[in-house]
């Protein structure tokens, strides 16, 4: 699907004498997943704010899901879900209390068994929030952002805290949620969590766009160089950086008769390209 769930054009905010979205575009289709990268003040908070409708812009087009959130009305907010980076159930009320009472705000909302199942919570229905980890917390989160059956869900550093076996579980769910065709957009620190669930990709620097496309095409037009490295027979290593490593690998094959010791071919990672485009790469 073509059709853009999110338009974006020209987006500006200032905070006083700080520019923190600069003419920022983005056009986000139907059915994605859409990660925004940047670092610590690029703008990517406020743009999701903006979006959502929760904070004015100074300058700039905004439609989502057809209107503009400046002044989206009661049903379009029922169409979109969103998770906070703050935690937003009530410590005293059990699971199914918490999801059945959001369930009320929205006109269409999934059943709330079937949404605490969705997010894996099945088990603790009947167990307090205060009594939950932290990763299942999340978890009733992301419950309350879908139990409105929205069309598009904004997530916000959703896995912030989150231990490497959370943060993959959580993962899996946004995998579903996906495969249920909802527009998800995600805004994220962790790099491997940007490639693993992105089908697209923005990186904002200083408020503005600087790259945009999939994981995949990001690695490859910006950063083609590959490096090789070997052992000499003498046992010194050597290394080389270079956009043909097949044909540094071919002529080195010529020069050990078959067998490279030691060899190692590493690509470029979506980190080193992202630490390239935001100009963080000389002080890592």
């Amino acid at each position: 699907m073509t059709e853009l769930a999110v338009n974006v054009r020209g987006l500006r905010k200032r905070y006083g004498g700080v520019t923190a979205v600069d003419d920022l575009d983005l056009g986000i289709r139907q059915g994605e997943v859409f990660g925004i990268l940047g670092p610590n003040g690029a703008g990517k908070s406020t743009t999701v704010e903006i979006l959502q409708g929760h904070r004015t812009r100074d300058a700039g087009e905004v439609t989502v899901l057809g209107s503009d959130p400046a002044t989206g009305n009661r049903r379009w907010r029922s169409r979109i879900g969103i998770v906070w980076q703050d935690e937003s159930a009530p410590a005293e009320l059990t699971v199914r209390e918490t999801v059945s009472h959001f369930a009320a705000y929205y006109p269409n909302p999934r059943d709330p068994d079937d949404v605490i199942a969705l997010v894996g919570l099945d088990q603790k229905a009947s167990s307090r929030t205060k009594a939950l980890s932290g990763g299942q917390r999340r978890r009733l989160d992301v419950a309350l952002g879908v139990i409105g059956s929205p069309e598009l869900l904004l997530l916000d550093e959703p896995t912030t805290g989150f231990d490497p076996a959370a943060r993959r579980q959580f993962w899996e769910l946004i995998r579903q949620l996906a495969d249920d065709g909802t527009t998800i957009v995600l805004t994220t620190h962790y790099l491997e969590e940007a490639e693993a669930l992105a089908d697209r990709l923005a990186v904002i620097s200083a408020g503005r766009v600087v790259a945009e496309g999939t994981p995949a095409g990001l690695r490859e037009q910006h950063d083609k160089q590959a490096m090789v490295a070997w052992q000499e027979p003498d046992g010194s290593p050597r290394a080389e950086r270079t956009a043909t490593p097949t044909r540094t690998v071919a002529a080195l094959m010529r020069r050990f008769d078959g067998e490279i010791p030691g060899l190692v071919i590493t690509r470029p990672t979506l980190e080193d390209v992202y630490l390239r485009l935001t100009g963080q790469e000389a002080t890592q």
